[in-house]
């Protein structure tokens, strides 16, 4: 099924009194140049594709007692979400050295206590709608231990946006308004 061709439709009728509208343009300036033609490039996208980012976003302007590097990109006012509060996030997340983006998403939800300690002590430094970078030294982040894509004894570097935050017990009051039970603990 074709679920485009309302909007096809609808984007004509609208787009159409438009045009009609429009003054004509002189036909000297209704030539396009010629594009020049492009040679195929056979090359196979090596999978899944990951962006590198360039040296001038893997460096941070400050750094904090404990050696976490950051750059606060939009600063934010208001409350700022406490160790323990569960975070709604967009974030990317890259290697220092290279740049290679080993992680990122959309509106995800994390519970502070269970993040890396940088991503968390970061995170609790800007407000609602903030944007920060942070520069994570190994030992903040996963350490001698290799995880998934990152190797062993790796600086990282993030950037986050904090979109919001909830405590457990607005979290919980969230849950049983609507029904739901809380997760059990898993038994050894």
């Amino acid at each position: 099924m074709n679920r485009s061709l309302p909007l096809r439709r609808l984007f004509a009728m609208l787009t159409l009194p438009v045009l009609a509208a429009w003054p004509a343009l002189p036909v000297a300036a209704q030539k396009a140049p010629a594009p020049k033609p492009v040679s195929a490039d056979n090359a196979i996208i090596p999978l899944p594709l990951n962006p590198v980012l360039p040296p001038a976003k893997r460096v941070c302007a400050a750094r904090t007692p404990t050696g976490l590097g950051y750059t606060v990109l939009r600063a934010a006012e208001g409350a700022k979400p406490a160790a323990d509060d569960t975070v709604l996030v967009n974030y990317i997340g890259y290697l220092s050295a290279t740049g290679a983006v080993f992680d990122q998403s959309m509106q995800s939800p994390m519970p502070l206590n269970g993040v890396i300690p940088a991503f968390s002590q970061g995170v609790q430094m800007i407000g609602r709608g903030g944007i920060i970078r942070l520069c994570v030294p190994a030992a903040l982040g996963y350490g001698a231990e290799a995880s998934g894509p990152i190797p062993a004894n790796s600086d990282l570097v993030f950037q986050i946006e904090l979109l919001d935050f909830k405590t457990a017990a607005e979290i919980d009051a969230m849950r049983k308004a609507a029904g739901v039970q809380a997760p059990k603990p898993a038994q050894p």
